[in-house]
């Protein structure tokens, strides 16, 4: 294969407590896409964050064409010609395409008006879609990673970094974004590739290089790749990917959506005419591209949100426009914010279990609160879902997302909930963790829950549903059973094709 163009030899990194890389070592050749796999907390953003000059490794060195490079800052990353395309584009909404990269080149003798014309250039070279006059607050998620793309590479950009770049497109969007990563390696870029969706690494990906606790467990050509066994090296065990919803056990209507409308926090109609039914034992899964209604519609159901016409019924009654109110009536809410609406991150883990039972026995007696009970509690629940934290009394805000969400889902799912709210609830979560929250989710309705399962992963709604529906502009089109829907017709529901 020649020359690797990016070497990394022996990289360590450790923070207190935590050895985040263990001489890591590997290599990216000109015109390869290298998958860069692991759980959560396997190394892989330290060391995303060391290529791009965010942290100084403790041991070990970088090379670039053989040559030893110091890189300490994003700076010196782009100057080596290193580039990132973060998971959440950072681009100023209300400026247009051209206004952002003549920004994100850093000089001001190249305005807008007059970088056009390069954005354009670079963009048909690469088979990238762009429209330099276009507002960015217009452009769909898969339009946001495309300006990214360019951005990197008008700044000269011969290695990519790609950090789950289709968490948010739709499947049309996904396979749009692989085609330019195969342009981009025809022209003999580099990329590396993050994923948790091994279907997709394993579509794009010459080579993998598996992370599990800091170091490299695996490195295979695509031609010895499958997700079985990327999986096990990821999580030190097998892993099934048989479809994990069996023959549920539907029961009667549990709640009933009838023409319900609603306002968004702009003040604009959200949700048109919504009707629908979930019954007990029944999951529903909701999809849509982020902004057409979902957290509208999950906000009336929770009580934090005013309906403006319909009518929203809980086994028979009509539910309470109050979350604690809701709560009570057996409604739990996985939230959409793991950190501003699921936990109150100063608070400690303990307290976070306890926001919903503090005020009940046996966590008080009376008006007297019982620490000791609160501690048996959430050491019952921390070791029941795994929860890594280095104690019952660590701040949540230092844990990291999927363990806060497992910190939610303890709290949430405690007791036999009729209702479970759960909106992205494995979004950037490893597979480990993702089987463990399904497998909460479907012993919940084997119990005789109903979910509403609000998500942006297909291949998740697929798997875990037994109806979908889609919205699209604050309608609801659907819901549909599963069997009758396919990735890529939701994809199109999802953009209006088929509205």
């Amino acid at each position: 294969m020649g020359m690797p163009l990016l070497q990394l030899k022996h990289i360590t990194k450790r923070f207190p407590g935590v050895l985040a890389n263990d001489r890591v070592s590997l290599e990216v050749f000109p015109g390869e896409v290298l998958a860069l796999l692991g759980e959560n907390g396997a190394g892989k953003s330290t060391l995303v964050s060391i290529l791009y000059g965010l942290y100084r490794p403790d041991e070990g060195e970088i090379l670039l064409e053989g040559q030893p490079v110091r890189i300490a800052s994003p700076g010196d990353a782009l100057k080596a010609g290193i580039g990132l395309v973060p998971q959440h584009p950072t681009l100023v909404s209300r400026h247009t395409v051209a206004e952002n990269l003549a920004l994100g080149i850093g000089t001001p003798l190249l305005p807008a008006q007059r970088i056009a014309p390069l954005i354009e250039r670079v963009a048909q070279g690469f088979g990238l879609q762009i429209d330099p006059k276009a507002p960015v607050y217009t452009l769909s998620p898969g339009e946001k990673q495309r300006v990214e793309i360019v951005r990197a590479l008008l700044r000269g950009a011969r290695v990519l970094i790609l950090d789950e770049p289709t968490s948010v497109l739709t499947p049309q969007e996904a396979e749009a974004l692989f085609r330019v990563m195969r342009e981009l390696r025809a022209a003999g870029k580099s990329l590396i590739f993050i994923s948790h969706k091994l279907e997709e690494v394993l579509a794009i990906a010459d080579r993998c290089v598996v992370l599990r606790r800091g170091q490299v467990v695996g490195h295979l050509p695509r031609a010895e790749a499958s997700q079985a066994r990327l999986a096990e090296l990821m999580v030190g065990r097998s892993v099934s990917f048989a479809r994990k919803r069996g023959e549920p056990r539907i029961g009667e209507v549990l709640l009933q959506v009838r023409d319900l409308s609603a306002r968004s926090s702009r003040n604009l109609l959200a949700l048109k005419g919504v009707s629908f039914e979930l019954r007990s034992g029944e999951v529903l899964g909701i999809a849509g591209v982020a902004g057409n209604g979902q957290s509208e519609l999950v906000e009336v159901l929770s009580g934090l949100r005013t309906i403006e016409q319909g009518t929203v019924q809980l086994a028979g009654a009509p539910l309470p426009s109050d979350p604690a109110r809701v709560f009570a009536r057996g409604v739990a809410h996985i939230p959409e914010d793991r950190i501003r609406m699921g936990t109150v991150p100063s608070m400690s883990v303990a307290e976070n279990l306890a926001l919903r039972s503090f005020d009940r026995p046996p966590l008080s007696r009376g008006f007297v609160l019982r620490p000791a009970a609160w501690l048996a509690q959430a050491q019952a629940q921390v070791q029941a879902y795994a929860v890594a934290t280095p104690s019952l009394h660590t701040p949540t805000r230092l844990l990291s997302g999927g363990n806060i969400q497992k910190v939610i889902l303890a709290r949430e799912l405690a007791g036999r909930p009729r209702l479970i709210l759960a909106v992205h609830p494995t979004y950037g979560l490893d597979i480990g963790a993702t089987e463990q929250v399904h497998r909460v989710l479907l012993e919940k309705t084997d119990q005789g829950a109903a979910v509403l399962l609000v998500s942006e992963d297909l291949e998740e709604l697929l798997s875990l549903s037994d109806r979908i529906g889609v919205l699209y502009q604050g309608r609801l089109l659907g819901p549909y059973p599963v069997e009758a829907v396919s990735r890529e017709r939701l994809g199109l529901l999802m953009t209006g094709g088929l509205a």
